[in-house]
């Protein structure tokens, strides 16, 4: 079974600035991921060609379960409105998340994270990019459990707030809620938050300890795979993680495989 997390940054590359369909797939085909939680996912969006960008990660692994959570309607860095509920903003451009399984889904849960009160700064890539102060947005938490050659698992995407310490307040929410679902239970994600500091808030055993931002020379870990420790014997063992350079995002995606 092999895990993959990757921040597509809605498919930009940061050599020349343009979000290509082939590319974002050809990008997802090289990681053949079983289970593959996505993040800064775009859906009906100009910028990305008013493209599902969930389902054509799914199509380019050839898997039959997907789905995508949106956390804001609208585009990000102009006008925005939380959704109210899971079926908010229909036709309207979305930014979020999403959940890609070649494995059947038995049920899917949405968990909603408040945004954080205040502004904070933060680094944007790219030529025009630099140091801005940011308003946050309202997070998401996609879950399913999943049915697997192993048996049931649950597994969970999500991209936490950039703002310190509300970060660490939601992934708290995020795993509280997690636990009604079935174990064994994995998330994976952009948490925002160093490998040490999301193991010890959670006291989930991360499955990769690997630096994957930024893409061209990793020197931090944003992105994770944790395990919960109840269930945790359940799993197969770890026996590979890599975090590829891709030809998108300004993350490396984040591969683990268990055997």
């Amino acid at each position: 079974m092999r895990l993959a997390t990757f921040n597509l940054l809605h498919g930009r590359s940061l050599t020349d600035g343009r979000v290509e369909s082939p590319r974002l797939m050809a990008a997802v085909a090289a990681l053949d991921a079983d289970v593959l939680a996505l993040q800064e996912v775009d859906r009906g969006q100009g910028r990305s060609g008013n493209l599902d960008q969930t389902a054509l990660a799914a199509a380019a692994l050839a898997a039959g379960e997907h789905r995508f959570a949106a956390a804001v309607v609208g585009e990000p860095g102009g006008q925005v409105r939380p959704l109210t509920h899971d079926d908010d903003g229909e036709d309207e451009p979305r930014y979020g998340v999403g959940l890609v399984s070649r494995y059947p889904i038995l049920s899917w849960q949405i968990i909603r994270l408040n945004p954080a009160p205040v502004r904070a700064p933060i680094y944007v890539p790219g030529s025009r990019g630099g140091l801005v102060l940011l308003r946050d947005e309202p997070r998401v938490v996609l879950a399913a459990v999943l049915h697997t050659p192993h048996g049931r698992l649950t597994v969970a995407a999500t991209h936490l707030s950039f703002v310190p310490g509300w970060n660490a307040r939601q992934l708290r929410q995020a795993v509280r809620s997690l636990r009604v679902l079935p174990a064994p239970r994995i998330l994976l994600g952009d948490l925002n938050l160093p490998a040490g500091a999301a193991r010890l808030l959670t006291r989930w055993r991360p499955l990769a300890r690997r630096p994957t931002y930024p893409a061209g020379q990793p020197r931090i870990q944003l992105d994770h795979v944790l395990a919960d420790r109840h269930g945790y014997h359940r799993l197969p063992p770890v026996t590979a993680v890599r975090t590829p350079l891709s030809v998108i995002s300004d993350h490396r995606p984040l591969v683990v495989d268990l055997d």
